[in-house]
Formats: C-alpha cells, structure tokens, sequence
C-alpha cells in the first residue's frame, strides 16, 4: 500500500475533533445512500413497467407485420413460404383485418375484427391454447334447431359493453355489403360467442374480436385474399432488423412495421419518464456529493499543518491530491455500496409482498411491478462513483497548492 493511501486511511479513521465535520461526513454516507437507494429502486419500477406492457402487447400482437401496399394479396401461401426462410423468423400466419359493427340485443358497438387461421402458430392468443383456440372459432350449432354459426372470440371490456357472456349469438355488420334498388345495404351476420380473453390492456379488450378467417374473408368479401401476415421471431429486440431483411427479399409493394414501431409512442414515453426520473433522483446524489466536498474542504483547512510537513518530506502536489481524494471516494463507495444493499433489499421485499397496491381500475397493473437489471443497477453505481469524484476535485486541489512554508509560519 501506498503512503497516499496509508495517511488517507489514517485520516478517515482516526476521530475528529470537530463533531460538526463528523456529522457532515455521516449526512454525505447518508445522502449518497438514499440517493442511489432511491434510484435503483424507481428505475427497477420503471423497467418493470415497461417489461410488463411488453408481455401483454405481446400477448395479442404480433413481432412483426406484413402487409401490401393499397390492397390485400391473394398471394399469401407463397410470400407466407418466403417469409420464413428469412434468418431469425419462427412461425408466420395469415391474417384478416376490419372495422366492424357488433350488435348485441342490449348494445351496438364498434370494434376491430381480426381473422385468424387457428391451424397456424403465429396467430395465437395467449390465454388460449392452440386447441381451445380451434374449438372456440369452430362453426356450432345454435341450438333449438337453429342454423350452425361460426364462433367469435372477445375481450372482456367489449363483452361487457354489449352484455354479451359466453354462448350468447351477437351480429357482425360489416360495410361491405351489396347495392340494392334501396340503395347500399351493409352485410350482416350472426356469430356465437365462444370465449372471453383478457389481456389487461383496455385499448385490446375494449376493440378486439376474433374470428375464424374464413369467416372474416367471407364477411369482407375478399375471396381467398388476406389483410397480412403476422410473423413471430426469435428475437423481439431485433424486430426492426429482420423486419428490414423481409422488406429487402420480398421488395416494393410489401412493408412490413414490428411491434415496437406499433407501440412507439407508449415506449418513448416510458423511456422518456425513466430518464426524467434518473435525473430528477441524480440530484440527491449531487446535495450528497456537495457535502462530500464540504468535509474535504473543512479537513483541509484542519490539516494544514500536517500537509505542509508532508510537503516539506517531499510530498508532491499529486501525492497530496490522492490522500484527499482516497477519503472523499471512500466516503463516497460506503454511501453507494449501502444504497446498492437497501435498494437491492427493497426490491426484493416489493416483488415479494407487494405491500404496495394501486387501483386496478386507473392503472394497468394492481402492485408495482418490479424488474431489477443488472445494466441499470451498474449505470447508477458508476453515476454516483463519478458525482463523488468530482466532488473530491476541488478539495484535493486546493490542499495541493498549499505553500508548506506559509502553512508552517501562519498553521
């Protein structure tokens, strides 16, 4: 060890005289530590928000979509064969999309009508498996005598608003109907509801309703063509770049948008927030670091007669800068590696008990969701690291540029 280390060592154990220096060094370890507590406990909620709005969206969209320019495509076997040579892609599914009218006996209601082939992997809903899925979009009997009709499913929220429960019969009234001597007449027809999903996402459960495609071709009167095709991939961070490598083999007029580029604006948010959030809780980090640098500089002015004697032995001006330095980081490590440990702990205790509950009703989730990454916790550590060492800048300096035969005469 070096003699730097040794007297700053020295200095950090030995008992101050001044209590009010002592109390300034406990409110900096103090400060330091619930700063950095504080931060990685709220950016561990803010990265667990965001992970659970990915499950959910994930849940009932797809990673990536594909779609022709100004019309469907009666094409889809073969573009559906392509996609998934494509490096990177798992399963692809064809798909059918609509604005529709649903017509309950208690209740009419926009919503969003997506065909799916329950056959295929890439369409699935994930409270259904790929069997109870095939079962609920069958066509059935209506009982009594009645004609069969085709199953739907629906989101809870948009159930609820038409007073629609499992086994009820709604109709679908979609635009694209037929010209009659009256004019216009949209088409109609009757489905059974087979099953209710719920992804905890107001905006889907509130709009979706799903059916067999074929069905959905039928309504829409598109023949054998398709809205899309929905395409799941091995990796959901890299969406953006096989939705690029599809776009590039298939070529103009398909597109294709992944599930980031649909929820763009939720995501920035999120990362909007998350970094405000940093900021603002940085700065009681900053007081922290500000208070560091007050018992550095109060210790100087205490040591002046120990730095000058130092400095007539032939300590340098550098030497003399990592004694001051050694004891601010010091002070500085002890708040940090305290707040790593209590925020850690408090993490810990809220995805455990969840002690904290929020109103279902207004928020998305009922606790706090809570995901600590290892990323985060190192980018807070290595934050406040740096804040104290710059903190510790000024102090060292100036003990630095003392003139030991001055300090000496007049210490």
């Amino acid at each position: 060890m070096s003699y730097e280390y040794f007297i700053g060592g020295r200095y950090f154990r030995t008992k101050q005289k001044q209590a009010f220096i002592s109390l300034i060094t406990f409110l900096s370890i103090a400060g330091v530590t619930v700063g950095v507590m504080a931060l990685i406990i709220v950016i561990a909620v803010m990265s667990g928000a965001a992970a659970d709005f990915r499950s959910r969206i994930l849940g009932v969209e797809s990673h990536v979509i594909l779609m022709k320019h100004g019309r469907a495509f009666t094409d889809y076997r073969e573009i559906k064969k392509s996609v998934e040579e494509v490096e990177g892609v798992v399963s692809s599914a064809p798909f059918v999309y609509a604005q529709v009218m649903l017509r309950s006996s208690s209740g009419v209601s926009g919503a969003v009508l997506r065909g799916i082939d329950p056959d295929s992997d890439g369409n699935q809903i994930k409270s259904f498996d790929k069997d109870s899925l095939k079962k609920a979009l069958n066509v059935e009997s209506a009982g009594n005598g009645s004609p069969v009709l085709p199953g739907m499913i629906l989101g809870q929220e948009l159930a609820d608003n038409l007073g629609i429960r499992v086994g009820d019969s709604l109709y679908v009234i979609s635009p694209r109907g037929m010209l009659s001597p009256v004019g216009h007449v949209p088409a109609m027809r009757r489905f059974l509801v087979n099953g209710l999903f719920k992804s905890d996402m107001y905006e889907y459960d509130s709009s979706l309703a799903y059916v067999n495609m074929a069905d959905a071709q039928r309504i829409m009167r598109l023949g054998d063509a398709v809205s899309g095709i929905a395409i799941r991939i091995d990796d959901i961070y890299n969406a953006n770049g096989i939705a690029e490598k599809i776009e590039s083999v298939l070529g103009f007029p398909y597109w294709t948008k992944d599930w980031i580029q649909m929820n763009k604006n939720l995501f920035s948010a999120l990362k909007l927030e998350k970094t405000a959030m940093f900021v603002i809780l940085t700065l009681i980090v900053l007081v922290a670091a500000f208070n560091i640098a007050s018992t550095l500089i109060m210790m100087v002015m205490g040591k002046t007669r120990d730095i000058a004697i130092l400095k007539a032995m032939g300590a340098t001006d550098k030497s003399i800068r990592k004694i001051f330095i050694f004891k601010g980081m010091v002070i500085g490590s002890i708040g940090i590696f305290l707040g790593m440990a209590l925020g850690f702990a408090g993490c810990m205790l809220l995805k455990k008990y969840k002690f904290i509950e929020i109103p279902g009703d207004v928020y998305y989730f009922t606790t706090l969701p809570v995901l600590l990454q290892a990323t985060d916790v190192l980018f807070i550590g290595s934050a406040a690291l740096l804040i104290c060492f710059l903190s510790t800048l000024y102090p060292a300096h100036q003990a630095a540029k003392l003139n030991p035969v001055e300090a000496i005469r007049y210490g």
